[in-house]
């Protein structure tokens, strides 16, 4: 079920709202006239992002939120229904993430991963739920990444994490199907890579610069499949033309996808330049209103890279229904 009213009267909450795909969703609704709740780990930056969302023609309200808190979120909430009456949606953004080979990550970084993108996303959903409820209904979305569905090497916790909050989200999808609450929609957004400053802020125990593997797609590119998931929902929606592909390929043929994106992302997802081991934002909150990562560069990979995938993906659907088709044939014998 979409929204009971429209955007411009809706009141959507963010999380992860103080950079990249938050502020990009924040800067897209309220240019609609929607009032947004701005919620991240950094004040000062939320409130350049509310600054701008006024300027846009959106109401805003800023409340410094750290999602690893369950009553700091509950209270994320109330303060939101207190100032706009209600709340229409949400949305669950908020995320971190370490970097390195899954041994030699420390277990403290693993596990605020874990707090931060799957208990944040879960807190978060469980806060929202009575009060879109209340509303007569609502969209919840969760911004998982197209890691929800695919996998690639030196993530394990981000993987674990988005591959988790994809679980969550089609089991409260079911609960809130079966118990009659249908009226409250719950979407996943599976994103290709972003400019952000995502990797500049990850936690990094690779002994090298972090780069987002190309194609890298502009944040718009979320905040738009956002809007239109809160007008139209959908359980799953890809952002970004190479999300859908590699997600094909993977449902095609998982043994050969996991090597072919493995071989890739090991050597893409690396620059020239050493780095010390850092963990970045992951304890401590380093956001600056700031919705690109200044990956200009590799931004104009993209089409001849989603080309590529492309390419690769149709390789793969011939070489799987051959293999189909010799299967039955060998059945009939």
């Amino acid at each position: 079920m979409p929204l009971t009213r429209t955007l411009a009267d809706a009141t959507v909450v963010i999380t992860g709202a103080s950079s990249g795909i938050g502020t990009a969703t924040a800067y897209a609704l309220a240019r609609r006239g929607a009032d947004v709740v701005l919620a991240a780990r950094t004040e000062p930056a939320l409130q350049e992002v509310a600054r701008r969302c006024r300027e846009l023609g959106g109401r805003a309200l800023v409340v410094p939120t750290d999602v690893t808190d369950p009553v700091a979120v509950e209270e994320l909430a109330v303060r939101a229904a207190s100032e706009f009456g209600r709340i229409d949606a949400w949305i669950n953004n908020a995320a971190v993430s370490a970097v390195g080979l899954f041994d030699e990550i420390p277990v403290a970084e693993f596990r605020r991963v874990v707090e931060v993108n799957l208990l944040g996303t879960t807190y978060g959903t469980r806060a929202a739920l009575p009060w879109l409820s209340a509303s007569g209904g609502g969209v919840l979305v969760n911004n998982a990444s197209v890691l929800a569905e695919v996998a690639m090497p030196y993530q394990s916790a981000y993987n674990a994490t988005k591959h988790g909050i994809r679980g969550l989200a089609d089991t409260v999808r079911q609960e809130l199907r079966v118990t009659g609450r249908g009226n409250i929609s719950i979407c996943t957004v599976l994103p290709a890579t972003i400019d952000t400053p995502f990797f500049r802020h990850a936690g990094n125990h690779t002994g090298r610069e972090l780069v987002p593997p190309p194609p890298v797609y502009p944040p718009e590119v979320v905040a738009e499949t956002i809007v239109r998931l809160l007008r139209r929902p959908r359980r799953e929606a890809y952002a970004g033309g190479a999300a859908r592909l590699v997600g094909l390929q993977w449902r095609l043929a998982p043994a050969l996808a996991e090597r072919v994106l493995g071989w890739y992302v090991h050597r893409t997802q690396f620059g020239p330049a050493r780095a010390l081991e850092s963990s970045g934002n992951v304890f401590r909150p380093d956001a600056e209103a700031v919705r690109e990562g200044g990956w200009d560069g590799r931004r104009r990979q993209l089409v001849r890279m989603t080309t590529a995938f492309g390419l690769a993906a149709a390789g793969t659907a011939v070489g799987t229904v051959a293999a189909m088709a010799r299967r039955a044939r060998s059945g009939r014998r």
